[in-house]
């Protein structure tokens, strides 16, 4: 089986061929390699591979395993649903926070984020494509909560994130995109897409993606 730092290389190649073909800079992308399930040995492999930033779902999990490789400088995000229970284990441990939908969880991740840390970093989920089955606040309710985060002092809005229907080509992607270019237009200022993941990543980035959640790709299936 490759490696992992075999598979980061051609993940790596893919956004910067999927990059050239979209007409944009592949440095104006971020690689988040999606860690969930995987070991504290296969994180350490990634980074010395390169590897900087990590997605993590669970926050128990991804806690144990930040503790195992806090000798590293790794950069973490959360991109798992947010329970409110586990809110303090979030805003204690993770540099950025891409699944706040809902204005609860932004006031308690700002009550709950150390003052000896910078400000989280924080996407607000949208759905897109009002999907049952998905989390996220609808792209009319984005702008309220946009506006109410930004006032929260312990919190840095920096742009949307989604999760759309497999196979629903680009419109989701195109969709967002937009979305964020209305809110700039209205005065939120946000600089990240946090979209695409290992089957879609090439639509993403042709939509403009600025971060791309790719796990299987690199660390292989699931645990």
């Amino acid at each position: 089986m490759p490696k992992i730092a075999d598979n980061l290389t051609q993940v790596r190649r893919l956004i910067q061929q999927s990059a050239s073909e979209a007409g944009r800079n592949p440095s104006d992308i971020t690689l988040l390699a999606v860690s969930k399930t995987k070991t504290a040995a296969d994180i350490e492999e990634a980074y010395q591979a390169g590897q900087r930033d990590f997605g993590e779902n669970y926050a128990q999990e991804a806690v144990a395993k930040i503790a195992q490789v806090n000798h590293l400088d790794i950069n973490w995000h959360f991109i798992g649903p947010i329970q409110t229970n586990k809110s303090r284990l979030i805003a204690e441990n993770f540099a950025w926070v891409h699944t706040v939908d809902r204005l609860k969880v932004a006031e308690r991740l700002n009550q709950q984020r150390p003052d000896n840390l910078p400000p989280l970093q924080v996407c607000i989920q949208v759905n897109i494509d009002a999907d049952d089955a998905k989390s996220g606040c609808l792209p009319t309710e984005t702008a309220v909560l946009g506006e109410a985060i930004r006032r929260l002092p312990r919190l840095h809005l920096r742009g949307l994130m989604t999760i759309p229907k497999e196979g629903s080509g680009r419109k989701p992607f195109d969709d967002l995109a937009e979305l964020v270019h209305s809110l700039r237009r209205d005065g939120l200022p946000m600089d990240t897409l946090s979209m695409g993941m290992s089957g879609d990543l090439a639509d993403a980035i042709a939509a403009g993606s600025t971060l791309v959640r790719v796990g299987t790709a690199i660390f292989g299936s699931r645990s």
